[in-house]
């Protein structure tokens, strides 16, 4: 079943990782999907890739003009009325070691990345007569870890952004939520051309209820669900993807089944 057919969607971040992975299944069902990311090579590579329903738009997200463009390429396609604010940056620092520089480069991209993207699209969703705007925050939206300072706090004000707006848009049947991933098995999240088995970061991840690292399909098929008319009284709302980070750990020294 061709889940997203006839929807135009703009997926940031989209060259690699769970970017890369939510185009692939956007695209299975149905979508018309246009890729945004800094990685020209490998962007414009998984648009040949996928053929005439990808298109590639070189976009830093904390660029207004980049997002004009990367929204006329969509409307190319027709009606655009999916948005998935995936780009993001990590920078791990101490707070004593953290310039205004690094903090606001990770605030740039992740929480004005996400604000661009809302406001670009507004107006073509109202024209579209709906829309679903998917912001990816993170486990670290709910919790921090040290070195997260400016991570965690752009990650969080996502949360906070996806609220306000889906109060605002409601009316105008624009949906905003946000996906919170764990530990995922991308290059921020320990893969690498040296170690292309995730596998090999489960150890890290042994306490969780579900004792292994994520796969970026895994948290790319709750965006798809969110980016169908299946959730169509969904807003506001958040969805983690985390193993059941948030729930706790588990202890071995006490009991368990």
């Amino acid at each position: 079943m061709a889940r997203l057919q006839g929807k135009v969607a703009i997926v940031t971040g989209g060259a690699r990782g769970m970017g890369e992975a939510t185009v692939r299944l956007f695209i299975e069902n149905g979508a018309k999907v246009v890729i945004g990311d800094v990685l020209d090579g490998p962007g414009e590579a998984l648009a040949r890739e996928l053929g005439t329903n990808a298109a590639f738009v070189h976009m830093d997200v904390s660029k207004q003009a980049d997002w004009d463009k990367a929204v006329v390429r969509a409307q190319a396609f027709g009606a655009l009325n999916v948005l998935v604010n995936n780009a993001a940056i990590l920078n791990p620092k101490a707070i004593k070691d953290m310039s205004e520089d690094d903090y606001m480069a990770v605030i740039r991209v992740n929480q004005l990345g996400t604000f661009l993207g809302i406001r670009s699209v507004l107006e073509p969703m109202k024209a579209a007569g709906k829309g679903s705007i998917i912001n990816v925050s993170s486990i670290d939206g709910f919790q921090a870890k040290n070195g997260l300072a400016a991570y965690a706090s752009s990650k969080w004000a996502v949360r906070g952004l996806t609220k306000a707006a889906a109060i605002e848009l409601g009316p105008y049947n624009i949906r905003v939520n946000t996906v919170h991933p764990g530990g995922i098995f991308t290059d921020m999240g320990g893969r690498s051309e040296q170690n292309s088995d995730p596998r090999s970061m489960d150890g890290f991840y042994r306490s969780m209820p579900i004792p292994r690292v994520g796969l970026p399909h895994e948290v790319a098929y709750v965006t798809l669900f969110l980016a169908t008319d299946e959730a169509s009284y969904t807003t506001g709302a958040e969805f983690l993807a985390d193993g059941g980070w948030a729930a706790g750990l588990r202890n071995d020294a006490l009991p368990s089944s």
